[in-house]
């Protein structure tokens, strides 16, 4: 080779070497050396996907903006189930799963055989106890208390959860070096998503506003959370928010903006004092933020109130992201943002524009349903065939009461199914004669479509996207129940006002899904995904098994070419 060429040779190569060193490439993750060294997931309690569009003029900041504007946001995120609540959503973030692979369906049910009086939460456990309470919240005479008094020694744990989550796996791959936890005002947000084997989960002592855990994790708090509960800030979210010297923080602080930028602090005191980042592992938080669910169950998505809230929030993730930057540094953190459900507008306000919206009160229902039964199955008494404290989507039979009438689950189930269509249909308002021909008539409460327990369990359901939602829907509790789809827009209610959710339609199932950091590429994408797409996707990222029961797919259309090269 002469002399020139070799020369040529030579500047060619530090030239493609300086190229390669300086171009902003991504390195194929490795959780088992620390890249990323943390990832962050940030789950809002009711934020439909819409809102991000609906405010995005007013955010300010790298809040909202940190994922809209330099993050991949996918602007058509749908749940594909139709048990839409706060339980299932946040187990399904976690484990990249729905109902029929996790097992959490709703946010409480009854089993009888664990307590006959009341319903048992998607996370209640009492094999175990909460941690550390305040004296002043328990009952100075325990023996003698009253039940109601005892629920705040009852623990939680993940032991109705059947998947593992993102967080189970990278436990599992690090040989448990990777630390893992879960914050939120509410204690199924903050045990769902983060797993069976994450080192904590906390949330709120709803009396005091301390943060807590249970005795599933830990038998004393550290010492950084016994820090934190003792100083000023919860008495300083107390006065933001009106409420000086409550004794029912989480039902009066809870639903102001003042409980997220509470929750994020106490995001930074973990981040800080477990020393997330500086492990050696990819390490991992799942921050549920539950002010917006509180206060929108209230108000509604259309309110002052939840334009508030959103501002809110953007000018708190401003300052946790900014926090976040100094401490750990962005370009070590992979972040997600989405919601475990969405909500419907307050039918009060949907049916003034003309909108079939409407509240259906769904105690009355029951007691025309069980009167019907009892007529059918034993004249003359007045059993109760059917389980208190209705909550769609599901009516829950009392199958003990059917037993003793001699009756097999499909006849009662078939039997309550047809009757809940009846039940609504005669409880629709009857038009005053006397109206002006162009007055609307009221809406009338319609179902749109009922499911017996016998259907779901063996798959006799529409082979049609509707019957693939209610088949993600199910899950096995020992109960027999039908499970009933009120007409879009028509809700559980007593008509005062308020709103909330739990449907397949698609206002319920529309949450945001937006991704930050090293391996995405920046920009709007209008695929249709579901939130079951973020556990897949980071797990492939970061070299890990996907959880469990995982059905998501990786969001290949989102990373940057050498990110999509580095996981083929």
């Amino acid at each position: 080779m002469s002399m020139p060429r070799r020369r040529s040779y030579a500047l060619f190569s530090c030239l493609a070497l300086l190229i390669l060193f300086f171009s902003p490439t991504f390195l194929p993750a490795q959780v088992y050396s620390g890249n990323p060294k943390l990832i962050v997931i940030v789950v809002i309690d009711q934020f439909r996907g819409d809102y991000l569009n609906r405010f995005h003029s007013e955010f300010k900041g790298r809040g909202f903006r940190l994922f809209t504007d330099e993050g991949a946001w996918f602007t058509n995120c749908y749940y594909d189930y139709a048990n839409t609540k706060t339980a299932p959503g946040h187990a399904t973030i976690g484990t990249g799963a729905y109902s029929d692979g996790h097992g959490i369906e709703t946010n409480e049910w009854w089993d009888t055989s664990r307590d006959a009086h009341h319903k048992i939460s998607s996370v209640e456990d009492e094999r175990y106890q909460l941690v550390d309470v305040p004296s002043n919240v328990i009952p100075a005479n325990l023996p003698n208390a009253q039940p109601s008094a005892l629920k705040y020694l009852i623990g939680s744990s993940p032991r109705n959860l059947r998947a593992t989550t993102l967080g189970d796996e990278l436990r599992l791959a690090t040989q448990g070096k990777a630390r893992v936890f879960g914050v939120s005002l509410k204690d199924r947000a903050s045990i769902l998503p983060s797993g069976q084997s994450a080192n904590a989960a906390y949330w709120l002592e709803p009396a005091s506003g301390q943060f807590t855990t249970s005795t599933y994790y830990m038998e004393h708090l550290p010492e950084w959370v016994h820090a934190f509960n003792a100083s000023d800030r919860r008495q300083r979210a107390a006065h933001e928010a009106l409420a000086d010297g409550t004794d029912q923080f989480f039902e009066q602080v809870g639903r102001m903006p003042a409980a997220n930028s509470y929750e994020l602090d106490f995001a930074q005191a973990l981040i800080q004092n477990e020393h997330l980042g500086q492990n050696g592992v990819t390490d991992e938080i799942t921050i549920s933020l539950s002010a917006n669910d509180i206060e929108g169950h209230a108000f509604g998505p259309d309110s002052p109130q939840e334009h508030r809230m959103v501002l809110g929030l953007d000018h708190d993730l401003d300052a946790f992201f900014t926090w976040l930057d100094k401490t750990v540094g962005l370009k070590n953190v992979w972040l997600a943002l989405s919601a475990d459900h969405g909500v419907a507008p307050v039918p009060s306000e949907a049916a003034q524009l003309g909108i079939s919206a409407v509240a259906v009160n769904m105690t009355e229902i029951d007691a025309a349903i069980n009167t019907k039964l009892n007529e059918r199955f034993s004249p003359g008494s007045e059993t109760q065939y059917l389980m208190p404290d209705p909550d769609l989507p599901y009516i829950t039979l009392n199958k003990q009461a059917f037993e003793q009438a001699k009756v097999d689950e499909k006849t009662a189930e078939d039997a309550v199914a047809a009757l809940v269509q009846e039940a609504v249909a005669a409880s629709a308002p009857q038009p005053k004669s006397e109206l002006p021909l162009q007055h609307r008539l009221p809406p009338a409460p319609r179902v749109q479509a009922v499911y017996t327990r016998l259907q779901l369990a063996h798959s006799e359901l529409p082979p049609s996207e509707w019957g693939r939602r209610i088949a993600h829907s199910y899950a096995d509790h020992g109960n027999w129940f039908v499970m009933a789809m009120l007409d879009a827009y028509q809700i559980q209610g007593s008509g005062a006002g308020g709103t909330t959710h739990y449907s397949p339609w698609s206002y319920d199932r529309h949450v945001p899904l937006a991704f930050y950091g090293a391996p995405f590429a920046p920009g709007e994408y209008r695929e249709r995904v579901a939130p079951v797409d973020l556990a897949a996707t980071f797990a492939s990222l970061a070299g890990v098994n996907q959880p469990s029961a995982s059905v998501g797919r990786v969001l290949t259309e989102a990373l940057k070419p050498t990110a999509t090269a580095a996981i083929k």
